[in-house]
C-alpha cells in the first residue's frame, strides 16, 4: 500500500516552499495550549519548518477552546488554534508509546530545534530530557517554555497563566487600590513566555552557527511577566523598600495619566510635559478654572486629588466622540488616542496600511482574519499565512516521506492508535 492510499480525506500536501530568514530550520512541537505553540508561531512565520505533534483524536486542546463560528464546537474551526498554529505542519503520535517515542527521536535527529511546554518530570517520563535528546542530536537546541522554568523547587508543578501572574507579582498591581488584585487577560502571560522562547531559540541557533553546539532554553513564563508587569517596581522595592500599590484606571505621576469617559466610549489621555496640558485646556476653551494655581500644578493634580480635575474635564470629552477629540488632538500636537473597540481595531487604518490583518482558511475552507507576522524584517520579509493543519494532516508526508517508515507501519500504527 503507498502512503498516497493512506491519506485521510483532509490531508494535503505541504504548501509551497518557505520564504524568511529561518527558512532551512526544521522546529518539532510538542505540548499543548499556548507558550509553546506561541514560540513555535513565531519561527514559523519567519520560515522556519514546525512539526507540530498532537495525541491521536482529539489533538491539542486548543482545538477545543475556542472561538468558534456561531459558537458550534468543531476541532478544525477553533480561533485560538487557527491563531497559534498558522503555517505548520501537523502530525499525530501518541508519544508515550514505545513506538510514538521513537518516531519522535526519529523527528529529532533530523530537526533543529524541539520546542515544547512539559513539566521536568514529563520529560522524564517520556525519555526526552535533554541529556537524551543531545545523544540524539548533538547540536539540537531544546526549547523549554513553563510557567517556573525546568529548575527550582516550583518548577515541577502543574500551574496556568493565572498562577505566573500571582507568583510573579504582576496580579498585585493590576485593579483598583480598593479592590482585590486580578489577573492579566486572556493568557497573556503565555504569550511572553512563548515570545522570550523565540528569542531565545534564535540565540541559540545563533551560538549554534558559530560554535557548532546546541543548548537547552529554559524560559519561565513568571519570570517574563515579572519583567514586563513589575520589574521596575521590584527594582524600587529593593533599592527604598517602597511598595507600588494598584492604581485602576490612572497612574499617580502627573495629571493626566488616565483613562476617562467620552461621547461614544472612552479616551486615554497620558502626556508627559507642560505643553500638552496647556493645549488642552485651549481646545476646551481655556475654562476659567484653568487659572487657578491649584490647576496647573500637574506633579499635585496626579498625586493629591485626580479624581477632582476629572470632573472638571468630563464634561468636555461628554459632549465629543472619540473620532472628534482625536482629531482636535491630532491637529494640537497633543499625543492622545481613542480606546478602541475590537471592530475598530480591525478597521484602523493603520493596521490596515501595513497589511497587518491576513485572510487564512480554515480546515473547512472559510476564511478567517488574523493577525499577519508579528516580527516584520524590512529587507527578508515573511511570506503570507498560510493555513493552520487540520488534524493529523501531515501525518503520512511527515512519517512516510520524511522518516521513510513504510506504508505498512503506517497502517499497523495507525491501527493501534500511535498515529
Amino acid at each position: 500500500m503507498s502512503p498516497r492510499a493512506l491519506r485521510h480525506a483532509s490531508e494535503r500536501p505541504p504548501a509551497s516552499p518557505k520564504v524568511g530568514v529561518l527558512r532551512g530550520v526544521r522546529i518539532v512541537e510538542l505540548g499543548a495550549y499556548i507558550s509553546a505553540a506561541y514560540c513555535a508561531r513565531l519561527l514559523a512565520e519567519q520560515g522556519a519548518e514546525v512539526i507540530k505533534v498532537e495525541p491521536p483524536g482529539g489533538g491539542d486542546p486548543a482545538r477545543r477552546h475556542g472561538p468558534f463560528p456561531d459558537n458550534v464546537p468543531d476541532v478544525e474551526r477553533s480561533g485560538l488554534f487557527l491563531f497559534l498554529n498558522t503555517g505548520k505542519l501537523g502530525v499525530t503520535l501518541d508519544v508515550a508509546t514505545p513506538s510514538g517515542a521513537s518516531l519522535v527521536l526519529e523527528l529529532v535527529r533530523r530537526a533543529d530545534v524541539l520546542v515544547h511546554n512539559y513539566l521536568p518530570q514529563d520529560l522524564e517520563r517520556l525519555g526526552l530530557t535533554f541529556e537524551r535528546l543531545r545523544q540524539v542530536n548533538p547540536t539540537l537546541v531544546l526549547t523549554s517554555v513553563t510557567t517556573f522554568g525546568q529548575e527550582g523547587p516550583y518548577s515541577r508543578y502543574k500551574t496556568y497563566a493565572i498562577n505566573a501572574a500571582a507568583a510573579g507579582g504582576a496580579a498585585h498591581r493590576i485593579g483598583k487600590p480598593e479592590r482585590y488584585p486580578i489577573t492579566t487577560p486572556y493568557e497573556r502571560i503565555d504569550y511572553w513566555g512563548g515570545m522570550n522562547g523565540a528569542a531565545a531559540t534564535m540565540l541559540a541557533l545563533l551560538v549554534r552557527r558559530k560554535f557548532g553546539r546546541g543548548q537547552h532554553v529554559d524560559i519561565a513564563a513568571a519570570e517574563a511577566v515579572n519583567t514586563f508587569g513589575n520589574g521596575v517596581d521590584t527594582v524600587n522595592y529593593v533599592d527604598t523598600g517602597s511598595i507600588t500599590r494598584r492604581h485602576g484606571i490612572r497612574t499617580p505621576i502627573q495629571y493626566p495619566y488616565t483613562v476617562l469617559p467620552c461621547k461614544d466610549g472612552y479616551f486615554a489621555m497620558i502626556i508627559g510635559n507642560d505643553n500638552h496640558w496647556q493645549r488642552w485646556l485651549e481646545l476646551m476653551g481655556n475654562p476659567e478654572w484653568a487659572q487657578n494655581p491649584r490647576y496647573q500644578d500637574r506633579v499635585a493634580m496626579g498625586h493629591d486629588y485626580p479624581e477632582e480635575v476629572d470632573e472638571l474635564v468630563k464634561p468636555f470629552l461628554a459632549r465629543h466622540t472619540k473620532k472628534e477629540l482625536w482629531a482636535m488632538c491630532r491637529e494640537r500636537k497633543i499625543p492622545w488616542h481613542a480606546v478602541q473597540t475590537v471592530a475598530e481595531v480591525l478597521e484602523w487604518e493603520q493596521f490596515k496600511a501595513r497589511g497587518y490583518w491576513q485572510r487564512v482558511a480554515d480546515g473547512r475552507g472559510v476564511k478567517w482574519t488574523l493577525p499577519g507576522p508579528q516580527l516584520r524584517l524590512v529587507k527578508t520579509p515573511a511570506g503570507p499565512l498560510e493555513p493552520a493543519p487540520t488534524l493529523g494532516e501531515h501525518t503520512v508526508h511527515v512519517f512516510g516521506g520524511l522518516l521513510g517508515v513504510p506504508a505498512e507501519e503506517l497502517v499497523s500504527l495507525r491501527r493501534t492508535g500511535v498515529i
